[in-house]
This record gives C-alpha cells, sequence and structure tokens, in this order.
C-alpha cells in the first residue's frame, strides 16, 4: 500500500496549478503551459530570458526504470565519466524506480540529463520539457525494430488486403509490436483488426511465428528483432516465410536533456553524446550498439505517437496520472509476490 500511495503523490503533482507559464509564447503546440515551441520542433524550446537557464555544478544523469537498477548505473560509469570531461562538471547517477517518477524528476529540475524509454518519452517531452536527441545505434543509425506481417511463401498471401477472412495471431493486448501497432496502422493498409479479420492471441511472438510457420496461423504482425533472432537460431526456417509488410522502424530509448539549461552547457551535452564510442561492456548490455545516433523527437518518434493517438494514450497530466497509476500498482503486485513467497519459505 505504501508502494501505491507514493505512486499516486507522484501523479497528484502533475494536477497542481503550473506555477511557471511561459510568457509572451507565440506557440507551445501540445506541450504544456510552462514550455513554448515557437520553431514548431515538437519540444521545449529554451527560455528566452537567460535569467531563467540553468547552470548546475553537478550534472544529474539517469536511465529508465529497471527491474535491477545497479546494472545500468554500472553500465553507464564509462559514459558518465566522459560526459563529465567534456561538460567540465560533476555527473552523478540518480536512480528512479518509475516511469512516472522520472518525468517528475525532470519536470522538477532535480534531473538534467536521462535516457526515457520509448512510450515515456512524449510525457517527458510534454510534462517536463524533454529534448530528447539521441537514440542508442552503431554506424548505420539508430537502434530500433520494425512490426512485420509475416505469411507462408505457399500461402498465396501476397498483400496486406489478402489477408481479410483469414487467421492471424496478435501476441497479447498489451504488446506494440504485436497488438496495439497493428490496430493502429493496419487500418490505413485497408485492413481493420476484428474487423476484416478474427484477432487470435498466441501469447508471444515467438509463438505467433512458430503458429505461422506450422501452419496455424495465416499471418502475424510481430517484431522483426525477434523474427530475426529466431531465424538466426535455426528455430524457424526464413526460406518458408515471408515478410508482406514493414513499418517504419520504432526506436528505443532516447536521450536528451532538460530544456532549460544554459545553451552552451546543452551543446556540451550533444558533444559528449555524439563523440562517445560506447566500451565493450556496454555495447554487450545493449545488443550490439556502440553510439549514440542522433534523432529528433518530431521524426524518429512519429510513428509512436501515431501509435499512441490510435489506442487513446494521452502524453498529458491525465494521462501520466493514469501512468503513475499502472507503474504503483505493478510494484504493488511484485511485492505482495515476494512477500507471499518470503512467507512460504519460512
Amino acid at each position: 500500500m505504501k508502494i501505491s500511495v507514493k505512486g499516486l503523490l507522484i501523479a497528484s503533482s502533475f494536477l497542481l496549478p503550473t506555477m511557471a507559464i511561459a510568457s509572451d509564447c507565440e506557440s507551445r503546440g501540445v506541450l504544456d503551459d510552462r514550455y513554448c515551441d515557437e520553431n514548431q520542433d515538437m519540444v521545449a524550446d529554451a527560455p528566452k530570458d537567460s535569467e531563467e537557464w540553468i547552470d548546475p555544478s553537478t550534472l544529474v544523469f539517469t536511465y529508465t526504470p529497471v527491474e535491477d537498477p545497479a546494472l545500468y548505473k554500472d553500465a553507464f560509469a564509462d559514459f558518465q565519466a566522459h560526459l563529465s570531461k567534456v561538460t567540465g562538471k560533476r555527473v552523478i547517477y540518480y536512480t528512479v524506480h518509475s516511469n512516472s517518477a522520472q518525468v517528475e524528476a525532470m519536470r522538477s529540475g532535480r534531473l538534467h540529463v536521462a535516457g526515457f524509454s520509448t512510450g515515456p518519452t512524449g510525457y517527458a517531452v510534454n510534462l517536463a520539457g524533454y529534448v530528447p536527441i539521441a537514440v542508442k545505434g552503431d554506424e548505420s543509425g539508430f537502434q530500433g525494430y520494425n512490426l512485420i506481417t509475416i505469411v507462408r511463401k505457399d500461402s498465396g498471401i501476397k498483400t496486406m488486403e489478402d489477408l481479410k477472412g483469414k487467421k492471424i495471431a496478435h501476441t497479447s493486448a498489451s504488446s506494440n509490436s504485436g497488438n496495439l501497432a497493428p490496430r493502429a496502422l493496419f487500418p490505413d493498409l485497408g485492413l481493420v483488426p476484428d474487423e476484416d479479420y478474427k484477432v487470435l492471441y498466441s501469447g508471444k511472438h515467438d509463438q505467433s511465428i512458430l503458429g505461422v510457420f506450422n501452419g496455424d496461423y495465416d499471418a502475424a504482425p510481430v517484431a522483426s528483432d525477434v523474427y530475426d533472432r529466431m531465424v538466426a537460431a535455426g528455430r524457424v526456417d526464413g526460406s518458408v516465410l515471408e515478410i508482406i509488410y514493414r513499418s517504419p522502424r520504432f526506436p528505443t530509448s532516447a536521450f536528451g536533456y532538460a530544456h532549460n539549461l544554459k545553451p552552451e552547457l546543452a551543446a556540451k551535452i550533444e558533444e559528449a553524446f555524439f563523440s562517445y564510442r560506447f566500451t565493450e561492456e556496454m555495447s554487450a548490455s545493449f545488443k550490439g550498439a556502440d553510439r549514440f545516433s542522433p534523432i529528433t523527437y518530431q521524426e524518429e518518434w512519429a510513428v509512436i505517437r501515431d501509435i499512441a493517438h490510435a489506442t487513446g494514450t494521452a502524453y498529458t497530466k491525465s494521462g501520466l496520472k493514469k501512468l503513475a497509476e499502472k507503474d504503483a500498482a505493478k510494484r504493488a503486485k511484485k511485492k505482495a509476490a515476494e512477500l507471499a513467497k518470503q512467507a512460504a519459505t519460512q
């Protein structure tokens, strides 16, 4: 219960009256009232008044909350040293335990540089003045994955319209590429899930892939990285299957900084990100990525925003409140399971 209350308190802070509202603002788009977006790039502009710029002696950095926060704290240690060298600032790692808490930390000024998960990036941009600039990647570009639709080559199915009336496997209701993205993107291709075909839930991406391979389903929308790994591992014969649709690439977690940092400091932070090359240990932790690749929220996050809007996700205060409640419920459930396990062993 304590955890749930904490999550709700975090969310409630977004419902308080906004104390600092950007004045003389000609355009802010969908950003919170305290931010401006006069260049219309969908992220907060630096404050016009230099008195509102911040130049902290210590930069606070964090990465998206995970099951074991210490794992990524160690993984980013070398990058933090590089960031410190380039900026001339002390850099410390700030552990957060939920996506909503991470957004609140930046909004309140306690967090300066951060990596946000794909979905929560929209909340950070709209509500916390977050400016995403990079995604993990390699020399070929940013690290990401696609929604793909797979069929058997001998099925006679060649286009998405051919799927009407067929048996199509989605993975699970909460899956992005396995369910939410198809529901958002397929209608523009003339195919509406649950109307043009009956959705059959397989449970997991690999089960969808195996189901198509074995003929249990006519097709399946799945994540490209899972499919590629299964083909590479020999779990399915790629020569038997065919990809008939590939979405724009979905980015992984975004890296960036608070909009109100002194412009010279912000420029140094960008320099630090793009001049850095991952250590072997860091590369291993992030699936072979070896650098930070430049992105913009306006371009690379367009497909994520489309999916969010189509599935009813709102990057607003009320939307973040729901996210905080969901985070709190998840932590409470995990804590209850731990306590039950401890009780069973006593």
